[in-house]
This record gives C-alpha cells, sequence and structure tokens, in this order.
C-alpha cells in the first residue's frame, strides 16, 4: 500500500530529525474518524527545522532528504513509494495547535499522527469550500466530534460566528 510506505518514510524523517513533528490532515486523517473514502494523496502539516538565523521557513531539506531516497517532485506533491505527498507548514495558531495535539493512530501496523476530529473540523469551518464544509457535516453527523472540546477550540480560535453561521446554514430548520 502506498500511503503506508509514505507514512514509514515520514516517520524516518522524523527520526532522522528532518522534521520535528507532523500530523496528517485531508481525507486520509478524515478517514480515522469517518467511513473511510478514497483518496490518491496524503496531506501532512509538519514543523520544518528553522534556521534561527532566518525567518522563512524552508523546505529545501525535506525535499533534499526525500530526493537523496529516490523520490520525485510532482508539482507541489513529493511522491513517495508511489504515493504523492504534500508538505505544509503550519501557518496559523490554530494549525500550530492542532500539531502540538495530534494524537496517534495506527494505520496496517504503522503508527502515524493525526489531527483530532474536533482540529480538523475546525479547520475545515473557515475554508469556505464545499468539500470542506461537506466533510464537517460528516463529522457531526457521525458523531465524531467532542463538542465541548468542538466548541473550545472555536472559541479559542475566533471562530464562533462562522461557526453561528454555518449553523444557520446547515443544521437549523429556519433559514
Amino acid at each position: 500500500m502506498a500511503i503506508i510506505e509514505a507514512i514509514q518514510a515520514i516517520n524516518q524523517m522524523q527520526a532522522d530529525g528532518v522534521i520535528e513533528r507532523y500530523a496528517i490532515v485531508g481525507e486520509v486523517g478524515a478517514n480515522f474518524y469517518l467511513e473511510p473514502v478514497a483518496t490518491l494523496n496524503v496531506d501532512i502539516f509538519a514543523a520544518f527545522k528553522s534556521d534561527p538565523a532566518s525567518l522563512i521557513v524552508n523546505p529545501q531539506p525535506i525535499f533534499d532528504y526525500l530526493k537523496a531516497r529516490g523520490c520525485a517532485m510532482e508539482g507541489e506533491y513529493v511522491v513517495i513509494g508511489g504515493c504523492p505527498v504534500q508538505f505544509l507548514p503550519p501557518g496559523n495558531p490554530l494549525v500550530e495547535e492542532a500539531l502540538e495535539e495530534s494524537v496517534n493512530k495506527d494505520l496496517d501496523e504503522t503508527r502515524l499522527s493525526v489531527f483530532t476530529a474536533e482540529h480538523l473540523g475546525a479547520i475545515a469551518l473557515p475554508t469556505g469550500r464545499a468539500k470542506d464544509k461537506a466533510r464537517l457535516l460528516q463529522f457531526i453527523d457521525a458523531g465524531a466530534l467532542d463538542a465541548a472540546r468542538f466548541q473550545a477550540i472555536l472559541a479559542r480560535h475566533s471562530l464562533l460566528d462562522a461557526w453561528r453561521k454555518f449553523e444557520r446554514q446547515f443544521l437549523s430548520d429556519v433559514p
């Protein structure tokens, strides 16, 4: 399975110190909480090793490490074991918190890190993309969210107004 190979390579990158920590998001991350959906790629937020003298995050060490191990670039993806992987830096406090609070899961006996369902839902809320709204509805329908934890995350990251709008649009009988 290509995803397993990719995760094993990412775990090795972390063990080798190329990245500090990571968490899987997107469809693969959501699959740990929802009915599995086929996906062709893996999206990962990673804490990149940083140069203390620079304010700019440089993903080049990731690409160099993987290229030296036979991986190739394909657009915004690095193809690891046949699986396209996109590495993303945590770009805001919500994603940084989600990365810090990510949880360990197992996929075919391979350990990996994934965002909590509540963080995945909170991150999906402000994007405005239909697929993210649909995923948030799936989390709600599946009972995958701890309501108190989800509300606390929304409050900490000033997303309560976006949540109220979402509730009115999708969860209310009153338009």
